[in-house]
């Protein structure tokens, strides 16, 4: 089982969805559209079809914070999303993955921190979030092996990646 957790907002429904067209298309790349998208009130379950395997993604919507390390038990692998157009989140997003990086259940865990919207023009760049958020630091002294993704969930670019994130996490 793999968790997707960030805050509200973020982009956590639309990648799931993005994902799963990725993961069943028949050799196409086009996305087309992005599909319409609500806040995720409790959790979304969706199966990926991946290269070597499947797997099954938990969303937990970011208003279920608090009751997230419910979900932890039975858990191989957590892509964790931040919004980088929301600078007033940012502060938020980073205790919030402390909080899932020292959760016992997942020390050993691979995560995937994803900075989303990479498309807005108003977003920070990679090497602006990984140093706002100490990132080497938090990948130096965490248990669990940690990757950084950006992409952007509404273009398409970088879902192959977290695709192939997935296939080799959850096949080695």
């Amino acid at each position: 089982m793999c968790l997707l957790l960030g805050a509200t907002g973020v982009g956590k429904t639309l990648l799931l969805k993005r994902l799963q067209k990725l993961s069943v298309r028949d050799g196409t790349t086009d996305l087309g559209e992005p599909p319409v998208t609500l806040p995720t009130v409790g959790t979304n379950l969706t199966d990926l079809t991946l290269k070597r395997t499947r797997v099954t993604v938990r969303e937990l919507g970011g208003c279920m914070g608090p009751i997230w390390p419910s979900y932890y038990t039975d858990c191989s692998s957590v892509i964790f999303m931040v919004d980088s157009a929301n600078t007033t989140q940012m502060s938020s997003s980073c205790i919030q993955l402390l909080s899932v990086l020292s959760a016992e259940p997942l020390h050993t865990a691979s995560v995937l921190v994803i900075f989303n919207k990479r498309d807005l023009p108003c977003t920070m760049s990679l090497v602006e979030m990984m140093s706002l958020f100490r990132m080497d630091d938090i990948i130096a002294s965490a248990t669990q092996p940690i990757t950084t993704l950006e992409l952007s969930a509404r273009s398409g670019q970088g879902l192959q990646e977290v695709l192939g994130w997935l296939d080799s996490t959850l096949t080695d």
